[in-house]
């Protein structure tokens, strides 16, 4: 391995390191964020748009637009991974991890569109009292337009994208980890969407929270170790 080479594959297991790192933060601040709300309000189901107003005002804490925050943060965060993923694969796998670093920008875009509209358009609109059409935008909705997209990000794109990085890691223990975490998500992200299709909320809330997330955290975790190792090893002269 050259030294230019050898930098830029370095280069690139910090990026991954880091943003596996990140994606992992991101999800236990949405996690934290998720179960505080369990305590400072009642669970709130959607019936109409005058009736979250009231409870928004009735019930009024940050957490919800900390968990929004975190997953906006976890798109791009997701997109530098893929990249890093791309990067390492062999490449007889390199077709298929570039068809997951697609997949997972349309997940970045779709999602990160959804949770901004969140954090800018509604929230300030709320706050105002001029909420007239928000009904199709808002989050609370589950099956408003934007909560449809936000979905078809969460369930299709990452779905996707996770299959088809996990044939990439083949060998060891922490590389079947992690191809089983992906395989895992990626077929629980598609279960959420059928789920979603056919307006099962239990398959939807068991898929899309529990399932999604530990998936999640076992695959980030287990790729910043992955990247960690793999920047140690880019630091070895070749032979």
């Amino acid at each position: 391995m050259t030294s230019d080479v050898q930098a830029i594959a370095r280069a690139s297991a910090r990026l991954g390191f880091w943003a596996a790192v990140g994606c992992v933060v991101a999800f236990l601040v949405f996690t934290g964020a998720f179960v505080g709300l369990l305590w400072v309000r009642p669970l709130y189901l959607w019936t109409d748009l005058a009736g979250y107003v009231v409870f928004v005002a009735r019930y009024p804490t940050p957490l919800p637009d900390l968990a929004r925050l975190a997953m906006l943060g976890f798109g791009p965060l997701f997109v530098v991974l893929l990249n890093s993923i791309y990067d390492s694969a062999a490449p007889a796998r390199k077709s298929l991890a570039r068809l997951s670093l697609c997949f997972g920008l349309g997940f970045a875009v779709l999602t990160g569109a959804h949770y901004f509209i969140q954090l800018t358009a509604v929230r300030v609109s709320v706050a105002q009292g001029v909420v007239a059409g928000l009904d199709q935008v808002i989050q609370a909705n589950p099956y408003s337009a934007v909560s449809a997209m936000n979905m078809l990000g969460w369930t299709l794109f990452l779905g996707l994208a996770s299959l088809c990085a996990a044939p990439v890691f083949a060998g060891g223990a922490l590389a079947k980890t992690i191809r089983i975490a992906l395989v895992a998500n990626g077929l629980i992200c598609l279960a959420g969407g059928v789920g979603y299709l056919t307006q099962n909320t239990v398959l939807v809330f068991v898929t899309m929270n529990p399932g999604m997330g530990g998936a999640i955290l076992v695959a980030t975790v287990a790729l910043a170790v992955y990247f960690r190792r793999l920047a140690a090893a880019s630091r070895v002269p070749a032979g």
